[in-house]
C-alpha cells in the first residue's frame, strides 16, 4: 500500500493563516483500478487564490492546490509511467488520478509536453496558469497599444511580472508597483520595466504623477484596495482595467478604500474582472506564445523555491506576506 502525506483543512482562516489551521496527516491509498494512475508530487504551487477561496472550502478535506507530479504506476494508456502530469491534486504527496479527475477550468489535468531544458516547475508558473492568466487577462481585456502606459500592481508576483514583460513586448511603457526595493531592482534591471514604485516607502499618487505625467492607459490590478483607487484616479479617459485579484483584502476583509466611481465615471473607464477559465479555448495559444518568448529571451522567469513538502504552510504564509519574488513553489 502507498501512503500519502496530506495537509487537511481543519479551521477556517481568521486573518493571516496560522499553522494550526491545517494538519499534516498520512493516509493509505487503495490499489489502482483500471483507468487510474498513481502520481507522486514533484513541485507544488502556493498562490493567492488559495486564500481567496478558503472561506468557501469544506473543512476536514485536503487543502486545494495544483502540482506537477510524476506518474509512478498506471493502468491507463493516456498516463504513461515516467511522464509528468499537472493538475489540481491538492496539498498531498501522492494521488490517484483518472480520466474522471476534475480540475478547475483554468487548471486542467494533463500530461506535460516536453519542456526541453526548461524546468518542469514552470508548468506551475510562466508556462502554467499564472502565465495563461497574465497573457489572456492582460491582452484580452486591456488590449494594449504600442506607446501606451501600463501600470501593474503586485508586479513582482507570478502573474504581475509576466504582465509587465508582455506589455514591454507590446511596446508599452510599464510601471510596476511592489513592496520592496529588492523587487524593484529585479523588475527594472532584469525585466526592463521602465519604472518601479515601492508602495511601502513612497507616496503612490505623487510617484505616478511624476512617472506618468501623460496619464495611465491600462491597469492590471492584482491587489485592490487604496492603491488601485489611486491608480484609477491617475488614468486617462477610456482607460482599461483588468482585475485579476485583490490580495490586499484576502487576510483583512475590513480593508477600506476610497470610492472609485468618480474616476470610473469621470474618465469613462472600462473595468473588467476575469477568471482565466473563460478562455479555455485559447490556453494552448497562450502556452505556445509564452514558451516562444521564453526561448527567444524576451520573457524571463524567476521562482522562489521552498524545499520539502512539510514546509508547504510556511511557503503559503510567506507568499501571502509578499516574501516571494516571481512564482512561489515547493519542491517535494
Amino acid at each position: 500500500m502507498v501512503k500519502s502525506k496530506v495537509f487537511i483543512f481543519r479551521k477556517h482562516f481568521d486573518g493571516l493563516p496560522k499553522p494550526g489551521d491545517l494538519e499534516l496527516v498520512e493516509e493509505e491509498l487503495p490499489p489502482l483500478k483500471d483507468g487510474e494512475c498513481l502520481v507522486e508530487a514533484v513541485y507544488l504551487s502556493v498562490d493567492p487564490y488559495m486564500r481567496a477561496h478558503a472561506p468557501n472550502l469544506r473543512l476536514d478535506t485536503p487543502f486545494i492546490g495544483s502540482q506537477v507530479a510524476i506518474i509512478k504506476e498506471s493502468k491507463n494508456s493516456k498516463f504513461p509511467v515516467g511522464k509528468y502530469i499537472t493538475g489540481m491534486f491538492g496539498w498531498r504527496t501522492h494521488s490517484i488520478v483518472s480520466d474522471a479527475t476534475i480540475g478547475w477550468p483554468s487548471m486542467p489535468t494533463y500530461v506535460l509536453p516536453d519542456f526541453g531544458k526548461l524546468p518542469i516547475s514552470l508548468a506551475l508558473g510562466a508556462l502554467g496558469t499564472p502565465g495563461n492568466t497574465a497573457y489572456l487577462g492582460f491582452l484580452e481585456i486591456c488590449q494594449p497599444k504600442s506607446g501606451e502606459t501600463v501600470v501593474v500592481s503586485g508586479a513582482a508576483g507570478a502573474v504581475g511580472n509576466q504582465v509587465g514583460q508582455i506589455a514591454k513586448i507590446k511596446g508599452c511603457k510599464v510601471i510596476g508597483i511592489a513592496g520592496s526595493d529588492e523587487k524593484g531592482k529585479w523588475l527594472v534591471d532584469d525585466l526592463k520595466f521602465d519604472h518601479f514604485i515601492n508602495y511601502k516607502t513612497q507616496n503612490v499618487d505623487e510617484a505616478l504623477k511624476e512617472l506618468a505625467p501623460e496619464g495611465i492607459d491600462c491597469y492590471f490590478d492584482n491587489v485592490g484596495g487604496e492603491i488601485s483607487t489611486i491608480v484609477l484616479n491617475n488614468m486617462n479617459a477610456y482607460g482599461r482595467v483588468s482585475v485579476c485579484g485583490s490580495i490586499s483584502g484576502y487576510n483583512d476583509r475590513s480593508t477600506k478604500a476610497s470610492i472609485v466611481q468618480f474616476a470610473m465615471v469621470g474618465k469613462q473607464l472600462k473595468m473588467e474582472g476575469f477568471i482565466t477559465g473563460r478562455w479555455k479555448d485559447k490556453m494552448l495559444d497562450a502556452f505556445r506564445k509564452n514558451l516562444e518568448w521564453i526561448n527567444e529571451g524576451k520573457l524571463k522567469y524567476k521562482e522562489t523555491v521552498t524545499e520539502g513538502f512539510e514546509n508547504m504552510f510556511t511557503a503559503f504564509a510567506e507568499m501571502l506576506q509578499g516574501a516571494n519574488i516571481g512564482k512561489a513553489v515547493v519542491k517535494a
